[in-house]
């Protein structure tokens, strides 16, 4: 058996998937693609932590091809797609995008790195675009007094309790635990 043979059999096809929030679902994401391994983050886009695509990094080995269903789903913004993909094809990986049908194997020809560059901008432009269009739709709603924001975490009665512990001196780190809130929403109810 070749070296070549030998390193495509032990190579991995590894999946990351991530999606915005807790309550999406995933299953959209790389459907009928045989993978080894998944890693999955539940994170926003302009997070800086997420920990199974370090995880992903980290376990991924000269030959595997890492898959992902599309460029917004790997990077924040250009700068990083375009550091993540040469890292890891810097490491022998290959970076394939299901839905952009596009594949990274190091190949640094200019067209290589004109389509990573293009496609990676109109996937920044897009994700811009509905973000302007969310915040238009959103003011329009209130406008129209049909949009209310985000329901409140605690009741009225809860948020008074909270802070009233908290004035007492209470950790709140150890509040927002037990009320099953963020240490910012704590501090946006002792601001109110």
């Amino acid at each position: 058996m070749t070296a070549a043979a030998a390193a495509r059999r032990t190579s991995k096809r590894v999946g990351y998937i991530r999606v915005s929030t807790l309550d999406q679902s995933t299953v959209r994401q790389l459907v009928g693609v045989d993978l080894d391994k998944v890693f999955t983050d539940k994170a926003s886009g302009k997070d800086t932590k997420r920990p199974q695509l370090q995880a992903a990094l980290e376990y991924l080995r000269e030959g595997d091809t890492l898959l992902v269903h599309s460029m917004d789903r790997l990077a924040r913004n250009l700068d990083d797609l375009r550091k993540t993909v040469f890292t890891l094809t810097s490491k022998g990986v290959v970076v394939e995008f299901v839905k952009e049908h596009l594949t990274f194997d190091g190949d640094d020809s200019a067209m290589g790195k004109l389509l990573l560059s293009v496609m990676g901008a109109f996937a920044e432009f897009e994700r811009s675009l509905i973000r302007e269009r969310q915040r238009e739709g959103i003011t329009l709603a209130k406008k129209a007094g049909v949009y209310k924001g985000r329901k409140p975490s605690l009741s009225a009665e809860r948020a008074a309790e909270l802070c009233k512990r908290a004035k007492a001196g209470e950790k709140k780190a150890g509040l927002a635990r037990e009320y099953g809130i963020s240490r910012e929403t704590l501090y946006q109810y002792l601001k109110a």
